[in-house]
């Protein structure tokens, strides 16, 4: 059975909630102001931090991942101007078509390339995998990209042109020079990128380093930019806020700028990518820049939130967990885990209380535990204490939910049972002095039979409690004189 135990004073309650919330502004103060002065603190330290060192940083990420996209094909071209085949079959005087042309689809397959080509210097005869596709001509607008490259001091040229072979679609050409053996040219060979596919590459940039990316050769031409784009097409020198600083990027090329257009500022990083021989610009708004230390600021003050909802919590269920250790120990008896003789009365007032207001009957019964100072005496206290933690268990397991049973004092138990008269409440009494007298010795001792003696009282009108008790405490004494282990009412 479970003993009600009295009800904690009113006062403690309010006392708990003004301490937790005084807790909870405090620690709500504290990790605010420290978080939202941290924030503005560091706030224009970041913005720095970002100009000189994450833009830059990024930079070089896209770079390398250029150098794997982009710049490959400048090196299969490199390696198909110095093929000795190539060399060999111009030499030759080009008389297999089928070998160029073949040649030429090995390229594309190995490597991956959208198309591949050679220009002959010799016939002006335009070779591709599928054969020879014209003859190259001074006067013709479209064919002008060669007779460019025929005059470069350079090896190479990166050249954004259509395709005649591929339904003129825009295709990045990477145009590189042939020479004999003694450097004399034999024409223009090299691979193409379809635009499109460029311009997906780009975006899987954008999109996994959160900036926006594009190209611009060095007339400042935007020749290549990603999906979404502020500077899309044209010219650096005709964009609004970026012209006035286009001739001192292109003259020096790597470096970070700023510039304001349509009411934002932007953040760009250029740098100069000698492979591609265009500039690389990597850009982002300030508000963008700044967003992540905002979103930082946000996640620090809803942790800040979580930890003070948990330190309050915590706080509130340790007092309320140490204010009912406080109670337990304030109300219950140490030895036998029951209600203590302090907190009996209080119940027993409540008790006698609800029986007078309900019309019904209330018996009390006190037991005493025979001989027990023989027990200490022959087999010490702690088997002493045993006993009563035994009588103590016997008593609990006989009793009903709503009966109440306390340590009285020493080795005397008083019992509390609500509507029950005197016949019944001696029908139990005898019941349980049966039960410790069977159940009894205690466990691994060799006891003689532990037995109880129990008094019992009925509660009169208008007696007062301590009379009630007097009556119970007489009977059991009564019950001793009649020589132990039996019941006598009172």
């Amino acid at each position: 059975m479970s003993n009600p135990r009295p009800a904690a004073p009113k006062a403690t309650v309010p006392r708990k909630r003004v301490l937790l919330l005084g807790l909870s502004v405090l620690l709500c103060i504290g990790f605010f102001s420290t978080t939202l002065i941290s924030y503005r603190v560091s706030r224009n330290a970041i913005r720095e931090s970002i100009l000189t060192q994450e833009l830059p940083l990024t930079s070089d990420n896209i770079y390398s991942e250029i150098l794997k996209d982009l710049v490959r094909p400048v090196f299969i071209s490199s390696m198909m101007a110095s093929d000795t085949f190539l060399r060999d079959w111009t030499l030759r005087g080009e008389r297999d078509t089928s070998e160029i042309t073949r040649y030429l689809k090995e390229i594309m397959a190995r490597y991956g390339a959208f198309t591949s080509f050679f220009v002959s210097e010799a016939s002006h005869h335009y070779y591709h995998p599928s054969g020879v596709l014209k003859t190259v001509r001074a006067d013709e607008p479209l064919d002008a990209w060669y007779f460019r490259v025929r005059r470069l001091m350079e090896p190479y040229e990166i050249n954004v042109d259509q395709d005649m072979a591929n339904r003129n679609l825009l295709t990045i050409f990477i145009n590189y020079r042939v020479l004999d053996y003694e450097g004399h040219l034999l024409g223009v060979t090299g691979v193409g990128l379809a635009m499109d596919s460029v311009r997906t590459a780009l975006q899987a940039y954008q999109e996994r380093f959160g900036r926006r990316i594009s190209f611009v050769d060095t007339h400042g031409r935007i020749v290549l930019y990603g999906n979404g784009a502020d500077m899309q097409s044209g010219n650096i020198n005709e964009i609004p806020g970026l012209r006035d600083q286009a001739k001192t990027i292109l003259t020096q090329g790597a470096g970070n700028y700023q510039y304001t257009r349509d009411g934002q500022t932007h953040l760009l990083n250029v740098r100069y990518i000698p492979e591609l021989k265009w500039f690389l610009f990597v850009e982002k708004t300030e508000d963008e820049a700044l967003a992540g230390i905002r979103q930082t600021l946000y996640v620090n003050l809803g942790v800040c939130a979580l930890v003070s909802l948990l330190v309050v919590g915590i706080t509130g269920l340790a007092l309320r967990r140490y204010q009912e250790r406080l109670e337990e120990l304030a109300t219950t008896d140490k030895l036998t885990g029951l209600l203590n003789r302090q907190s009996l009365d209080a119940l027993l007032h409540q008790a006698i209380t609800r029986a007078r207001r309900s019309g019904t009957p209330l018996a009390l019964l006190l037991a005493d535990v025979d001989h027990f100072k023989a027990v200490n005496d022959e087999h010490g206290h702690l088997v002493g204490d045993e006993v009563l933690r035994r009588v103590a268990q016997t008593l609990r397991e006989q009793l009903r939910e709503s009966d109440t049973v306390c340590r009285w004092g020493g080795e005397e138990f008083l019992i509390i049972v609500q509507d029950c008269d005197a016949s019944a409440a001696l029908a139990l009494a005898e019941k349980l002095r049966v039960a410790v007298a069977d159940g009894m010795p205690a466990a691994g001792q060799a006891l003689s039979r532990v037995t109880v003696s129990l008094g019992v009282a009925e509660l009169k009108p208008k007696e007062s409690e301590d009379a009630l008790v007097g009556r119970a405490d007489a009977a059991m004494y009564a019950a001793k004189d009649a020589g132990r282990n039996c019941v006598r009412l009172g």
